[in-house]
């Protein structure tokens, strides 16, 4: 294990034959120049286990030339990042953002990669701002959570850096719903670019292309499919192609393209069982939800194993969050299925409210079930509205649907050595005890 000492706790246990010093590995090899190894393209570059948060970790394996070849195209067509020029990733290193856009795509493209280790918040709001004026940022890339947290903020901390060198700002890792786009696309003047991908593909699988060729903007939609991806949605049960306007899944014709993961590590069999086997044609199951416009457009609805079964209505989660988050005080939401005897599962809400939300947690619970119910009908109407301080994520912003859903019905929440801030399962616990916010 690599430590890092930050000066909080300089009394910390080295372990002999386990744990090693960054200061001391640092002065030993510093100034230390490493000859390239040549390795055969299609030899394993790294491993990186997804979160566990859709059931056991699996080892994504990927290649070294095709990788390569995905990111130094996807730099200049998808994030418009050339040579000389600044690209800020706020992603943790450790995740597969972290490892294509903080490090290997920016050195591929000869473009400074900034980093930042730190809160959005700290030492204030405006930190992520301050650092694109002061090293000259051209495209930003986050995800909806971070902006989500800033939304809780005062949005005057958009407006007080310089932000002229700023062209882009890209957001992906989680759907992105449209009051948030718009919030941060009014707030800073920048297009909001949304972009589709995971873990397993290594790059975006749905986009604009605005290194290229921009098309139009679409709130709510990540865009077409990118270069090397033949994409469809899928009627679960039919296994036909879905109109447009119908709800399916969303696949990948194969073969998949350069910088898709090539198996799971050591298991084979898995990769096809997991990914390959939910249709008799042979098609990559992205596991989510979509839904594609008249003009090509896909919008993602969230992970298939997101359906609440409501007295025989099947409801996406991700289309009552969309709902609620469409309330003004709303800053972030989770909605998750709970067992009820006696419709099977019913709807419960964990949501944060904006920092500067004037509505005291009852009502903002009522408006959020007004919402639901107008744009959805009443069977989607949730059971409970439970107003939060945080919710619970893993370190790549990803929400813990699922850690929340045992909490609320009493089981255990599972392995959260994944999660960013323990104290906010806490508080959701917090929350279950003392009941409703009220208007359930």
């Amino acid at each position: 294990m690599l430590i890092v000492s930050r000066g909080l706790d300089p009394a910390i246990s080295m372990v002999s034959g386990r744990d090693l010093d960054y200061a001391a590995l640092r002065a030993r090899h510093e100034g230390a120049e490493v000859e390239v190894t040549w390795l055969e393209s299609n030899e394993p570059s790294y491993l990186l286990y997804t979160s566990g948060t859709t059931g056991k970790p699996k080892g994504v394996q990927r290649d070294v030339g095709g990788y390569a070849v995905a990111l130094a195209l996807s730099m200049r067509t998808v994030y418009d990042v050339g040579p000389g020029q600044v690209m800020f990733s706020t992603s943790d290193v450790g995740w597969a953002v972290g490892h294509s856009y903080n490090v290997y795509g920016p050195l591929i493209a000869g473009a400074t990669s900034l980093l930042y280790e730190g809160l959005p918040t700290h030492p204030d709001p405006g930190i992520w701002w301050k650092l694109c004026a002061d090293y000259g940022v051209r495209t930003m890339f986050s995800s909806p959570t971070g902006i989500r947290v800033l939304k809780k903020q005062d949005a005057a901390w958009l407006r007080r850096h310089d932000l002229s060198a700023l062209k882009w700002l890209f957001l992906a890792g989680e759907p992105l719903d449209e009051p948030t786009a718009q919030w941060i696309n009014e707030g800073l003047g920048k297009p909001v670019i949304d972009n589709y991908w995971q873990t397993e593909t290594g790059w975006p699988v749905l986009t604009l292309l605005p290194g290229l060729d921009l098309k139009p903007i679409k709130f709510g939609s990540p865009g077409l499919p990118n270069l090397g991806y033949k994409l469809r949605v899928i009627d679960e049960t039919s296994g036909a192609d879905a109109a447009p306007g119908q709800k399916g899944v969303l696949v990948i014709e194969p073969p998949l393209p350069p910088g898709c993961m090539t198996t799971v590590w050591n298991d084979d069999q898995r990769f096809l069982s997991s990914y390959f086997s939910h249709f008799k044609e042979l098609l990559y199951s992205s596991l989510d939800w979509a839904v594609r416009d008249e003009d090509g457009y896909t919008f993602i609805l969230g992970r298939t194993d997101d359906v609440i079964n409501v007295a025989g209505h099947r409801l996406g989660t991700r289309e009552i969050e969309e709902s609620v988050a469409t309330h003004p005080s709303v800053a972030e939401a989770a909605v998750v299925g709970v067992h009820d005897a006696l419709k099977g599962q019913v709807p419960v809400v964990f949501a944060t409210l904006r920092q500067a939300a004037a509505d005291s947690p009852e009502s903002a619970a009522s408006g959020m079930l007004q919402r639901v119910v107008e744009q959805l009908g009443g069977v989607a109407r949730p059971a409970r509205v439970y107003v939060v301080n945080a919710l619970p994520k893993t370190r790549s912003g990803k929400l813990l649907r699922r850690s929340l859903q045992a909490l609320a019905e009493q089981r255990d929440p599972g392995d959260l050595s994944t999660l960013d801030d323990p104290g906010a399962l806490e508080e959701c616990r917090r929350a279950l005890e003392r009941g409703p916010s009220g208007g359930a």
